[in-house]
């Protein structure tokens, strides 16, 4: 997938003890056609973090997928992840723009804030992240952003932006009409019974609203 035309459903792992159904489970969103994912863990070892890094690096290669790295420029660097989703605090855009180079995907949170996007896409973030859109179990005590600053995004700035927080299959289609190019979803994708099933679920919405 192209860093310049980044759509789609984007699976954010949740924290889980078992590497092997992590692993598993990421797998079954990759069967379903889901071609972003991220590595998110705020549970493990740094040593099992580097492991399922590699891991992980692996499989998304076998389905010629993305995958970026939470927060940690290093581990990125260390299993030659495609990129790295930095937060608010995690680190200057532009100090990461210049180690990860060029052809390396930089993506930004920017939770409700429109002003946050614009600095983060001069940056040179290649995405800009809002959340959460809905109630988020994962972050319940996020910020809520608007679907208007989706708009804002493609039409004032003509960036690549991404929806995460509480998305469902039912609540997903007014985010992408207003214009966001990639949903994160962690609960609603791992917790589905057929995690294959829901993420070609994901992907048929976006081919639904194609832009």
């Amino acid at each position: 997938m192209s860093k310049n035309r980044l759509r789609g459903l984007y699976a954010i792992t949740p924290d889980c003890a078992d590497r092997a159904r992590l692993l598993a489970d990421v797998e079954a969103a990759l069967a379903g056609g889901c071609r972003i994912v991220q590595y998110r863990d705020k549970i493990s070892a740094k040593p099992e973090q580097v492991a399922r890094a590699k891991a992980l690096r692996e499989l998304t290669r076998r389905y010629a997928a993305v995958l970026l790295i939470n927060d940690d420029l290093a581990l990125a660097a260390l299993v030659d992840a495609d990129g790295v989703h930095l937060g608010e605090d995690d680190g200057n855009l532009l100090a990461a723009r210049s180690i990860l180079g060029p052809d390396k995907i930089l993506g930004a949170s920017c939770y409700a804030d429109f002003a946050l996007a614009e600095a983060a896409h001069a940056a040179g973030a290649d995405y800009v992240a809002f959340g959460a859109v809905y109630p988020s179990p994962t972050k319940p005590n996020a910020r809520r952003a608007g679907a208007d600053l989706f708009t804002r995004v493609r039409t004032e700035l003509g960036a690549t932006s991404c929806a995460i927080g509480g998305i469902t299959l039912d609540n997903a289609p007014p985010l992408i009409a207003a214009g966001a190019d990639l949903l994160a979803v962690i609960t609603d994708l791992f917790n589905a019974p057929d995690i294959a099933a829901r993420a070609t679920q994901y992907q048929r919405l976006f081919e639904e609203h194609a832009a």
